[in-house]
């Protein structure tokens, strides 16, 4: 029987949960995930976790958060004055906001206090320093 390996494109049904079992993502009810192997597409636990796998098969893939969304950086967490938002804006916890930087690349941060003194956004990715863990079930190796 054929085996994912590096190089191939497969589709994969998946649900990701973190340490305390919550889903914070998951393809029920969608297309299969397609990617290839090895491209860096996807994060490399959750690609790796593929490699050996038939089609048909289904398995849980532990990843640490250093072969996920790398550690949190406390560097991407500001405090940034209420003027610096337009005045129709009410920032509220929460909020996903598009930043440009200096040199125009674009990053999102979320806004997570709000205070008298500023309103606090951390442009972590939302599960920076997490463990993730994956149900996977190859679906096709194509």
């Amino acid at each position: 029987m054929e085996q994912a390996q590096r190089g191939d494109t497969v589709k994969v049904h998946y649900t990701g949960k973190l340490d305390d079992g919550t889903v914070f993502d998951s393809s029920t009810g969608r297309e299969p995930l397609e990617f290839q192997i090895g491209t860096n597409q996807i994060i490399h636990g959750f690609q790796d976790g593929v490699v050996g796998m038939a089609v048909g098969d289904s398995k849980t893939v532990n990843v640490v958060s250093d072969e996920a969304y790398g550690p949190r950086d406390e560097k991407l967490v500001a405090v940034i004055d209420h003027d610096r938002f337009p005045e129709s804006m009410e920032p509220e916890i929460g909020q996903r906001l598009q930043l440009v930087q200096t040199d125009d690349r674009k990053v999102f941060a979320t806004v997570t206090a709000v205070s008298e003194s500023g309103v606090t956004i951390d442009a972590n990715h939302l599960l920076a320093g997490k463990n993730l863990t994956f149900d996977i079930q190859l679906v096709a190796i194509l």
